[in-house]
């Protein structure tokens, strides 16, 4: 019979989910020598995973805090067993003004016994303020909590709101875990933050903005959603390739956003990796991937359409993803546009003085062979330019913006070998030119992926997987540098299990590591995690 690895990894959380159950597989470092199987199971640690395990923690740098008085609401309470989304109202709190110098989410969790990884948001006021999936449960339950700078939606804060909040759930006999929830607002007085003075959302697909906008971002949380191909997009083949999920034009994706029809931003979607993915819950279970709780949107600068998007009028905004085959779903993009007012002028009028889009590359080359390939290049280039007439003189804004994506994906007949080597560039840079010397800054985004999924003749499935979050940003005046960051988010994982045997039989074993890294103008943070059968072996602070 031919296993199909990646329709596994497409259901990722089903094979996860499954792995749980009484008849389910379990892991261990069939192709490692005898050396590193002894390394990865040191005397103090189980020889494989139980039913209970350390609560999933990252190794990235928790939100700071100010000092000072604070307020704190509770915007959610729920369970969430189907697809009913939570719905209630949010009330600004008492007692910390309507101005606050940072405002922090904080969701807490908790679930046990068997459960798929789910998707979930939480929208105030139709704004989403927050993009999560969730942990897989042990049989004896986990909690995780969440935390996230949500200071830029004040706007969003000041008044009376709807809430919604849904992480689909499906609870039966055989999935058992009941998705428990708490989300709070915690707010801090002191110097407001430089926030956005408004935060809109599209209605009906359009945009209206204010007449003296004098900047304007747009904010996509895109997603590619479980239970199907464009989950695991990054594996997509071309015809004629004899793999799982096809595309016809391979793996590239690209998110745009348009204005009225014209290309008014591009960027590369981030590789999201579910803790259902990859056709192993062992990788996941203490340790996420880089974003999974913690989903951040794509920003587009949008202020060299100000003049354009200040008439007054709405204006037709649109995100598509760019390499989805025609007719399939699979991806969420909702869009929040941020806005920065004038408060001296009631109108502030503009034009759009440059727009170059290069053209879109998008190459995926089969090899056939006893070890079938896809080497994909892509990549895609866009300039825009605008001015405004602000109260403080003339402000022309230029956004540069360059992605490129190289791949190589190989397998074997049946996928019993599924491999992946990959690495998206995208780089950005925003000169604002006005009153005073030049600003520019600069951000280069770099993510990566390199892993394989093998099965071998005794059924033995190994994943081993090395995913990569990085970025350096570099702001700089008249040519000066006046502030500057870098990070390095890794994340690697080995683990294994045998399939189609009983639970007490699949010998589930697996090492996982992060190591979170962020240097700068603001300090540094410096955190490994080191997990092996789901005790937590190391937690590392080095600055």
């Amino acid at each position: 019979m031919k296993r199909r690895i990646v329709m596994s990894m497409l259901a990722g959380a089903a094979l996860l989910a499954s792995t749980l159950l009484g008849a389910s597989p379990a892991p261990a470092a069939e192709s490692a020598g005898p050396a590193a199987r002894e390394a990865a199971q040191p005397a103090d640690v189980p020889a494989e995973f139980g039913t209970d395990w350390h609560d999933p923690v990252t190794a990235a740098p928790p939100v700071t805090r100010p000092s000072g008085k604070s307020c704190q609401v509770t915007v959610a309470e729920a369970q969430f067993r189907d697809f009913t989304p939570y719905k209630g109202t949010y009330s600004p709190p008492d007692g910390c003004g309507d101005r606050w110098s940072k405002v922090v989410l904080r969701m807490d969790g908790k679930v046990k016994g068997r459960q798929y990884d789910r998707l979930g948001y939480l929208h105030i006021g139709g704004v989403e303020i927050f993009r999560t999936s969730t942990p897989e449960p042990s049989p004896d339950g986990i909690e995780w909590s969440v935390e996230k700078d949500v200071t830029r939606y004040s706007d969003t804060f000041r008044g009376d709101r709807d809430v919604e909040m849904l992480i689909g759930n499906v609870v039966d006999d055989t999935y058992t875990g009941v998705i428990d929830v708490k989300v709070t607002l915690t707010f801090y007085t002191g110097r407001p933050a430089a926030n956005p003075d408004r935060v809109l959302t599209l209605r009906d697909g359009t945009l209206t903005t204010p007449r003296n906008s004098e900047r304007i971002v747009a904010e996509v949380y895109a997603t590619g959603s479980g239970g199907g191909c464009e989950e695991f997009w990054y594996l997509a083949a071309p015809d004629p390739a004899p793999y799982s999920c096809k595309a016809a034009g391979g793996p590239y994706r690209e998110v745009q956003i348009k204005v009225d029809g014209q290309l008014a931003g591009i960027a590369a979607p981030f590789p999201h990796v579910w803790t259902g993915g990859w056709s192993n819950p062992f990788l996941w279970y203490v340790i996420p991937g880089p974003r999974a709780f913690d989903v951040k949107p794509i920003e587009y600068d949008l202020t060299p359409f100000a003049g354009l998007l200040n008439d007054g009028r709405p204006h037709r905004v649109e995100v598509s993803v760019v390499g989805v085959p025609e007719g399939q779903s699979g991806w969420s993009a909702p869009v929040n546009v941020l806005v920065w007012q004038d408060a001296e002028r009631a109108r502030v009028t503009g034009k759009l003085t440059a727009h170059r889009a290069g053209d879109l590359a998008n190459s995926s080359k089969y090899t056939p062979g006893s070890e079938h390939r896809v080497d994909t290049k892509g990549g895609h280039r866009l300039t825009v330019a605008g001015y405004v007439d602000t109260s403080h003189g003339r402000v022309t804004t230029t956004v540069r913006r360059s992605l490129a994506n190289d791949s190589a994906h190989s397998w074997t007949d049946g996928e019993n070998l599924d491999a992946l080597d990959a690495t998206w560039k995208d780089d950005q840079s925003v000169t604002v030119d006005g009153r005073g010397p030049a600003r520019t800054t600069r951000t280069q985004r770099t993510y990566t992926m390199d892993g394989s999924i093998v099965i071998g003749a005794d059924d033995r499935l190994r994943t081993v997987l090395t995913l990569g979050d990085r970025a350096a940003v570099v702001a700089t005046q008249d040519g000066r540098r006046t502030h500057w960051s870098r990070v390095d988010d890794t994340y690697t994982g080995d683990a294994a299990w045998t399939l189609n045997v009983p639970r007490d039989q699949r010998r589930a074993v697996g090492t996982t590591s992060e190591r979170y890294r962020a240097y700068g103008s603001d300090g540094c943070h410096d955190r490994s995690l080191t997990s092996v059968q789901g005790v937590l072996t190391e937690d590392r602070i080095r600055c």
